[in-house]
This record gives C-alpha cells, sequence and structure tokens, in this order.
C-alpha cells in the first residue's frame, strides 16, 4: 500500500490539521509517513496545502506530482490539482464550495457536501474532518477507528468541547462515500 495524498484549500480551513492527523493516525499503525506543509502569502485566507505519503515500505522521497489522492477543500485547489491526479487516483471536493468538475473519466471524483455536513453539526470549521471520513472511507488509506482514537489524542484543550462534532464529521464523511459506493454497485 502507497498512499500520496494533496490536502488543500484556504488558510483557515484545517487543511494542514487535516494532513496531521492522517500521519498521525498512519503512525498508531506502524506505516511508513511523511507530512510536508505549504502555506501561501497569508495564514488566514491565502491557500495552504500538504502533502502526505502513506507507505507500507520506506518512502524513496516525500514529493508528490502526481497525487493518487487529493483533497481540495476550495476551488483554486480542485483547478490545480485535478488535472495532476495519477490514473486511478481519487479526487475527493466540497461540492458546498466547488461547482466544477474534474470530467476525467480516469479518476474517481467524489463531491461531498462537506461544508454543509459541518454546518449541521454545529461547527461550520470541521469541513476538513467530514474531508478526512470521505478519504479513509474511499482508500482505506487507514482505518477509521484510528483516526477516530487519533482525534481523541490530538483535538487540542482549546477545542475539547468539539470532540464529538469531530467524530461524527468523521463519521459523515466515511457514510457518504459507502453510501455512494452501496448505489453505484
Amino acid at each position: 500500500m502507497h498512499h500520496e495524498i494533496i490536502i488543500s484549500g484556504f488558510g483557515g480551513q484545517g487543511v494542514l490539521f487535516a494532513g496531521q492527523l492522517l500521519a498521525y493516525a498512519a503512525l498508531e499503525e506502524k506505516k511508513h509517513v511523511t507530512w510536508i506543509p505549504s502555506y501561501g502569502p497569508e495564514m488566514r485566507g491565502g491557500t495552504a496545502h500538504c502533502t502526505v505519503i502513506v507507505s507500507d515500505e520506506e518512502i524513496g522521497s516525500p514529493l508528490v506530482q502526481h497525487p493518487t489522492a487529493a483533497l481540495a477543500l476550495n476551488p483554486p485547489s480542485h483547478a490545480k490539482y485535478a488535472p495532476l491526479m495519477k490514473a486511478g487516483g481519487v479526487l475527493i471536493l466540497d461540492a458546498t464550495l466547488i461547482e466544477q468538475r474534474s470530467d476525467r473519466a480516469d479518476i474517481q471524483e467524489i463531491a461531498l457536501p462537506a461544508k454543509q455536513f459541518a454546518d449541521e453539526l454545529g461547527v461550520p470549521q470541521i469541513a476538513n474532518v467530514v474531508m478526512l471520513g470521505a478519504l479513509i472511507a474511499a482508500t482505506k488509506v487507514v482505518a477509521l477507528e484510528t483516526m477516530t482514537r487519533t482525534l481523541q489524542e490530538h483535538v487540542s484543550v482549546k477545542h475539547r468541547d468539539k470532540l464529538e462534532a469531530n467524530q461524527m464529521a468523521l463519521r459523515r464523511g466515511a457514510e457518504f462515500v459507502n453510501a455512494r459506493a452501496a448505489a453505484l454497485a
């Protein structure tokens, strides 16, 4: 198993935190991991992305040029990374904010209303966790149970009151992908 993942959006959407959570969960499962953050000119409102590589074997290079999976949390991210996806890859986008589609027949494109789900849970800031749940269900990069434990360990004291909502967001994203897969089967 070898996944090269890009998570991208505006600063303030929790892009880097989502990547950290994924990296911590993979480490808990004793997998090889790299995590590289990248900030745009401004933290909040500018662009932000990170790359996460998760593998059963040693990782030769931390650079991701053609991701096997990508989370696009805003339109510029979708426009930038959809063309770069590796054939057979999984592109997950927040359909609440992104109207366009890639029209690529060689990738799986999953459009879920992550921001809408987060709003329904009463915490608009956790669309990133909805997207992580979708990624986990679509790729099996880590177990959902591992990510649930990782959330418990890494949600800061300042945001402990949002832990249950985060766990629900994670499940909501995974359930969306699982229901979609069942409908297509």
